[in-house]
């Protein structure tokens, strides 16, 4: 069931204004049935418009899309089995009216020929305490957190158990303390339902917890896709890199001051892999300390080069201490050069 695909593209367009710079070009997809498939890239790559297409919000300029091998038109056009199957939650609740109370709001998700049966309540409080959202059922949405206001938005968008729900930036306006509740809540809702999810997001995080699979989308064509730990550990591109982890990219002789011969144009430290350590040899500066919760993120210098580590023991590197590091893992990009690698012990 799971292998099954659910939504496919074939070779979509959708230009704007005929720039072939906006929006996706000759784009080809396969969604799996079942599981969380997000759309990642820079602002400006297409994440939205191919939502939408997937949606049936915009029509391709050429190629299809197919749920369930159907064709899917323009919702303008007429309405299909296809949209019904489909709900798309937005990052900004365009749609909510901010007077209506959260049981309204939510009863408002049912299409028309389920309102006023005898199980109109039963639906409406299942919604609810999917989302842990039933204490507020008398509430104005207006007057909610952002994360309440989403948890809302997606309790209506469920209520009709579709097959697929598009998300938009779901955790754009919701506060860090419940994003992640929030995550785990979406893929329960999954796991229980068999919806099958589409995102679209900008947050490493996010993506790389919640998603089965990544598309990774650049200047509106694909150039990546796979599993989260996949793309993660061993990225083909340097965007991929650079969109999926926190790390220092260095030219090749940048890389030569700390001890990587490459021989390629580009090296990319992700920031777990610089080791901290501290005595004789101690030669990099703590220049600057970010904190990140559990752990901290120090910005670290020597001779005009720059790295971020991971550092887990907070406050033991004070700014401006002498620390020595060694990497143990790199990734190299770009051209290639005279062939040539190493790894320091100790820098």
């Amino acid at each position: 069931m799971h292998n099954e695909m659910i939504l496919e593209t074939i070779s979509v367009t959708k230009n704007y204004f005929g720039d072939k710079s906006s929006g996706v070009n000759n784009v080809t997809i396969l969604i799996p049935k079942g599981k969380i498939t997000a759309i990642v890239g820079e602002s400006g790559s297409g994440k939205t418009t191919l939502l939408n297409l997937l949606y049936g919000l915009l029509q391709p300029d050429s190629g299809e899309v197919f749920f369930k091998e159907e064709r899917i038109l323009k919702r303008e056009e007429r309405l299909q089995p296809a949209h019904e199957a489909m709900r798309l939650v937005t990052q900004n609740n365009q749609d909510m009216d901010l007077s209506a109370t959260v049981w309204e709001s939510v009863r408002s998700g049912l299409r028309m020929a389920e309102q006023g049966l005898f199980d109109e309540e039963k639906k409406i409080t299942d919604s609810l305490n999917m989302l842990d959202i039933l204490p507020l059922k008398d509430q104005p949405f207006g007057k909610l957190s952002g994360g309440e206001k989403q948890r809302v938005t997606i309790a209506k968008a469920l209520i009709s158990k579709p097959e697929v729900l598009l998300l938009d930036e779901p955790f754009n306006q919701v506060d860090a303390t419940y994003r992640e509740g929030l995550q785990h809540d979406i893929r329960y809702i999954v796991k229980e339902w068999g919806v099958t999810v589409v995102l679209v997001s900008h947050d490493p995080a996010e993506i790389l917890s919640m998603a089965d699979e990544l598309i990774v989308l650049k200047e509106g064509e694909i150039v990546e896709n796979g599993s989260p730990e996949e793309l993660y550990n061993t990225p083909q591109l340097l965007y991929t890199a650079q969109i999926l982890a926190s790390g220092s990219q260095l030219t090749a002789e940048d890389a030569k001051k700390v001890g990587i011969k490459t021989n390629r144009g580009t090296v990319v430290i992700y920031s777990e892999h610089v080791k901290i350590g501290k005595g004789f040899g101690s030669k990099w500066t703590v220049k600057q300390i970010l904190f990140k919760g559990f752990f901290e993120e120090l910005i670290i210098e020597r001779d005009k080069v720059i790295l971020r580590a991971t550092n887990y023991t907070k406050g033991k590197y004070p700014k401006g201490s002498k620390i020595s590091i060694s990497i143990d893992h790199y990734f190299e990009f770009g051209k290639w050069e005279t062939p040539a690698r190493s790894l320091p012990k100790d820098l």
